[in-house]
Parts: C-alpha cells; sequence; structure tokens
C-alpha cells in the first residue's frame, strides 16, 4: 500500500496572467484545485516544495494530501507545466478525490530480478521494456505508488504480457477487458541483431588501372587520324608527280 504523501498549499484572489507572473518572480506556483462536486479554487505554492516533490515518482502516482490553510484534503495530481528552457514549475492542476470511489491513473513499471534471471545471464541476449507505465483502476485507498513486474524466471524469446503482471488486492487493469488485442507486450527477451558492415573498397588509383583500359579509344582515333594525313599526302604527292610528266 502506498505510504501517504502531503504538500502545503495556500489559497490566491488574484487571477489571470499578470498574477501569475507576478506569483513566479516571487517563487511561488500557481495552482488550481477542482473536483469533487465543488467549485475550482485557485492556489499557490512554494516552488522549492513543488520543485523537490516533482523528483520523486510518488507525487506523479500517488494519492496526495493537500493541506490548505489547516485543513487536508485528498488530491491527484493532473498536470504539470515546465517551463521549455529553465527548471522552473509553471503551473500544477489538482483533482479532489472521493476515496468511496474507484479512480484510473497511470502508475510506473519496476522490472527486477533482470540480471539473474536466464535470459540475463545470456551473452547476445537483449532484454527491452517496452511499457514504463500502465493506467490500472483502483479504490484511492489501494492506490499502489508503483508495480512490480519479476523477470527472475525470463529465458531466451520470453514475452511478458499485460496479464502476467501480478497486481496487487483491489487493483485492475482496465484495457485487458477490452480483448486480447489490448494485451501489449511490456517486456522480451530476444537475441541481439549483430550488424556486419559491408567493407566498401577504395576506388583504384591511376597507377592501378591496367593500361590497356586506360583511354584505349581516344589511342585508336588519334592513329586513324594520322593514317588519314598520310593518304592525303601521298595523294598531293601524287597530283606533284602527274604534274612533272606533263613538263616533259
Amino acid at each position: 500500500m502506498a505510504s501517504k504523501h502531503s504538500i502545503k498549499a495556500q489559497p490566491r484572489k488574484d487571477e489571470g496572467k499578470g498574477a501569475s507572473r507576478r506569483l513566479r518572480h516571487a517563487d511561488l506556483v500557481p495552482a488550481v484545485l477542482y473536483g469533487g462536486n465543488q467549485p475550482p479554487q485557485s492556489l499557490q505554492l512554494v516552488h522549492n516544495d513543488v520543485a523537490l516533490a516533482a523528483r520523486n515518482e510518488w507525487f506523479f502516482s500517488s494519492l496526495l494530501d493537500l493541506e490548505i490553510e489547516g485543513s487536508v484534503q485528498k488530491v491527484l495530481l493532473r498536470d504539470l507545466q515546465r517551463h521549455p528552457v529553465k527548471p522552473r514549475v509553471l503551473h500544477l492542476d489538482f483533482q479532489r478525490i472521493d476515496e468511496s470511489k474507484p479512480i484510473r491513473l497511470k502508475v510506473p513499471l519496476h522490472f527486477l530480478g533482470q540480471e539473474k534471471s536466464p535470459a540475463g545471464k545470456l551473452a547476445g541476449v537483449l532484454i527491452t521494456h517496452e511499457i514504463n507505465e500502465i493506467e490500472i483502476a483502483c479504490l484511492p485507498a489501494r492506490l499502489p505508488e508503483h508495480i512490480d513486474v519479476d523477470l527472475s524466471a525470463l529465458e531466451k524469446g520470453d514475452i511478458v504480457h499485460l496479464s502476467d503482471i501480478r497486481l496487487p488486492e483491489g487493483v485492475e487493469i482496465p484495457s485487458l477487458k477490452l480483448g486480447k488485442e489490448h494485451d501489449l507486450a511490456i517486456a522480451l527477451a530476444r537475441e541481439a541483431r549483430v550488424e556486419v558492415e559491408e567493407e566498401i573498397a577504395a576506388p583504384a588509383t591511376a597507377a592501378e588501372v591496367p593500361a590497356t583500359n586506360v583511354k584505349a579509344e581516344p589511342a585508336k582515333a588519334e592513329a586513324g587520324k594520322t593514317d588519314a594525313g598520310k593518304a592525303d599526302t601521298g595523294k598531293a604527292d601524287t597530283g606533284k608527280a602527274d604534274t612533272g610528266k606533263g613538263k616533259k
């Protein structure tokens, strides 16, 4: 069963972008509390408290005790907005929870015993985690901070599905009620693929190219031109000889 976690907040009266900007400059985080058949309530929290809580899984997947001016309300964190560049939390959304009604929430998976499993001891076997969190349904009092997945018996070729998870009492996975196609794989033990790079031969240099292949056709063409020139010269000489005969 999950531990109790509390976080303090104060009501705020000023609303709007300008008011939120002023809160952030004062190291405060604007927030909204809604649900439970009550009107939404604007809150503010100390940024350092929020930043420290946000480092833990329980802040996102556990029932929280939200303390407001001495009163405590059971809530879930439904949204957290961060600055795109700076390590700052910009806004929070909390939802009031009725402890008598089931809730749905995504919780992280903790994979245990992987190194000790038969597959984990084999060289060339890769164990992958296909899913790192799942959505569960249960009463708030039974909400676990995480779900353990035992991989100590995993062997080469094994596939662990959602239906293989041992859930705490009173906890269920709603998606499994939708059919077998929703029984997703969450862990695999398969043989690692070794990609062999093909060796690409370096281009041959001019010195390595056989002489018979070096511009053979252009050489023939030059030879043809030379023969043609000789033939033309021969014709010219013949003409001179005929001219001489005519003089005699």
